[in-house]
């Protein structure tokens, strides 16, 4: 057998570094519709912000599934 190390990862390094980032914005989308203060969320930050940050973290995970890796 030779002796090339072969990289047995699904994705790349930098796939898993966008990842991160991703989950990263899931949480902070959650956090931020948390912290509303409005009764039962219904502020500007559990209705609107809160949401487009999640929806932004999803986007940036299903680019980070599909991005190649070089």
């Amino acid at each position: 057998m030779t002796e090339e190390k072969k990289n047995n990862l699904l994705f790349g390094k930098q796939n898993y570094m966008i990842m991160l980032a991703g989950i990263a914005l899931l949480m902070l989308g959650f956090v931020i519709m948390m912290s509303d203060k409005e009764q039962y969320g219904f502020g500007f930050m559990g209705i609107t912000l809160g949401p487009i940050v999640l929806m932004t973290g999803f986007i940036v995970e299903f680019f980070a599934i599909f991005h190649k890796s070089k």
